[in-house]
């Protein structure tokens, strides 16, 4: 199993591809603020749940 399978956070990169974009895609939805995101230490990742609900996957 992945570990963004369960991850509650996700990178841009792990993001772009649980939801089948391209990561410039999420990088340009969290510039606009349409899609969210939190820092955990030096990194900016998107919560899974938001994530979801914003590109109406189930989860």
């Amino acid at each position: 199993m992945n570990r963004s399978d369960t991850s509650l956070a996700l990178t841009f990169k792990d993001a772009a591809t649980l939801v089948g974009v391209d990561y410039r895609t999420i990088k340009a939805g969290v510039d606009r603020g349409t899609i969210p995101s939190v820092q955990l230490g030096p990194r900016r990742m998107i919560p899974r749940a938001a994530l979801l609900r914003i590109f109406g996957v189930e989860a």
